[in-house]
C-alpha cells in the first residue's frame, strides 16, 4: 500500500485518491491534511459541544500550501557544493551567476566561501534564485521555518 502521508508539503501534480490531496502547477490550492488528536483528548467547540476522541478518529483538517517546485534538486545542489563549491557550480546551479563567478575567480573564496555555501546549502537556508523549493526526496530531510504571529496561540505561563 501507499506509504501514510505525514503532514508535510506536496509536490505539484501529487495526488492521493484515498485521501483526496491535490496540488496543482498553475493554481494555489491548499488540500487538508487529516490531523488525529492524542488518545484520551477532549474538545470543546465555540456551542459548547464536547468530542472525546480516541486518537483513531479525524479531529479537523490541517490546510498545507503547496510547494513551488521549478527542477532544483537537493540532492544536485549538495553534490555540486561537496565537490565543485570552489568553482562556483553550486551558485551557477542554483542561478546565481554573479556568486558563482566570483567564487570561480577566487577559488571558493580560498576554501572559506566553498565551506560557508555547503552548509548553508545543506542546511537549506540558501535555496534556488527563483524562490522556489527544492525537489526532496518523499522520505528526505525538509526544513520547515517556524515563525510566529498574530494567529499563534500562546499559552499563559503559570507559575507555582
Amino acid at each position: 500500500g501507499k506509504p501514510p502521508f505525514s503532514g508535510g508539503q506536496l509536490d505539484p501534480g501529487l495526488w492521493d485518491g484515498d485521501r483526496g490531496l491535490r496540488c496543482g502547477s498553475s493554481d494555489h490550492w491548499t488540500p487538508g491534511v487529516q490531523c488525529f488528536p492524542a488518545p484520551k483528548i477532549t474538545c470543546k467547540d465555540l456551542s459548547g459541544n464536547e468530542t472525546h476522541f480516541t486518537g483513531s478518529e479525524v479531529g479537523f483538517l490541517k490546510p498545507i500550501s503547496c510547494r513551488n517546485v521549478n527542477g532544483y534538486s537537493y540532492k544536485v545542489a549538495v553534490a555540486l557544493s561537496l565537490f565543485l563549491g570552489w568553482l562556483g557550480a553550486d551558485r551557477f546551479y542554483l542561478g546565481y551567476p554573479a556568486l558563482g563567478l566570483l567564487k570561480f575567480c577566487t577559488v571558493g573564496f580560498c576554501g572559506i566561501g566553498s565551506l560557508i555555501d555547503f552548509i548553508l546549502i545543506s542546511m537549506q537556508i540558501v535555496g534556488p534564485s527563483d524562490g522556489s523549493s527544492y525537489i526532496i526526496d518523499y522520505y528526505g530531510t525538509r526544513l520547515t521555518r517556524l515563525s510566529i504571529t498574530n494567529e499563534t496561540f500562546r499559552k499563559t505561563q503559570l507559575y507555582p
